[in-house]
């Protein structure tokens, strides 16, 4: 770009760069989505559409960015992972967070028509907001995503009672929140059996454990893979390689086909069979059969 005597107004421009050798989550929520809901008449306590179409979204952010290395979501928010060595933006916060957020309303505009085909958007379009945090350890990392799906849980518990007494139960919402307060979970669940025989843990995954979305390599086997044995941190540690391995990485990753699952990630399980969310090396992408 040629010099100009308007240049020096790039002085204002301030550094954000986050911290190095940290866990990036990028965070996106709905604006407005309690007006949204009512405006196209979301089903009540769960729209599976809904769902459906955030978690596809979200499958093509993570096609568009084969940095991330794992996404939840549940509701209308969804939280994106960036492993602790990522360079992506070199690693600029308002570069990654509105990439993120462009790139998922984008889609979630775009797909609209394939969940909602009889119900076309009008103004004010559907829109997200979003925010970045910095995770130093592998345990915090762990300890954010448990608490989004014990939200999840929480949330759903609460949500499912309430639209039973509401909708089944024949009672006013104001009648439903006052009956629910001070409840626990197992209060919560006793309501919905007796009254109306409903299992709460019969309920479709999905609802109750959110949407975890990552790359389809072949699962291991606790304790049957040698970077099982390594602490978690030291697992996540970067690896030294060429730029060259660096590369075939990356492609691996971009091959790779995503998945999205409605299982426990509070668990050592499904860290300890998915070493490659720590190590960000790839799997191995399974056979076809």
């Amino acid at each position: 770009m040629a010099n100009s005597r308007f240049e020096y107004v790039k002085q204002f421009e301030q550094p954000d760069n986050l911290l190095p050798n940290t866990w990036v989550i990028v965070r996106i929520d709905g604006r407005g989505f309690t007006k949204l809901c009512a405006k196209y008449n979301f089903e009540k306590p769960n729209d599976r559409r809904a769902l459906d179409l955030m978690n596809a979204a979200a499958k093509a952010v993570m096609t568009e960015l084969p940095d991330i290395t794992i996404a939840y979501g549940v509701s209308d928010e969804y939280s994106f992972v960036f492993h602790k060595t990522c360079a992506l933006f070199e690693r600029r916060s308002s570069k990654i967070v509105s990439t993120i957020v462009s790139t998922f309303t984008a889609y979630y505009v775009h797909l609209w028509p394939t969940y909602f085909p009889d119900t076309p958007l009008s103004p004010p379009l559907p829109s997200f907001d979003g925010r970045v945090v910095c995770y130093p350890s592998v345990q915090n990392l762990r300890d954010y995503l448990s608490w989004r799906q014990v939200d999840c849980h929480i949330n759903n518990l609460y949500n499912t009672t309430f639209w039973s007494l509401v909708k089944l139960g024949g009672i006013g919402a104001s009648e439903a929140e006052k009956f629910l307060s001070g409840t626990l979970a197992a209060d919560k669940n006793e309501i919905l059996y007796s009254k109306f025989k409903i299992n709460y843990n019969n309920e479709p995954e999905i609802f109750r454990k959110g949407s975890v979305v990552c790359r389809d390599y072949e699962l291991v086997e606790p304790g049957s893979h040698e970077v099982i044995a390594k602490a978690a941190d030291e697992l996540a540690e970067p690896v030294e390689q060429s730029k060259t391995q660096d590369q075939n990485d990356k492609k691996r990753r971009a091959k790779a086909r995503i998945l999205v699952d409605h299982v426990d990630i509070i668990k050592d399980d499904f860290w300890e069979r998915r070493p490659w969310l720590l190590s960000n090396k790839p799997g191995q992408i399974p056979k076809e059969t």
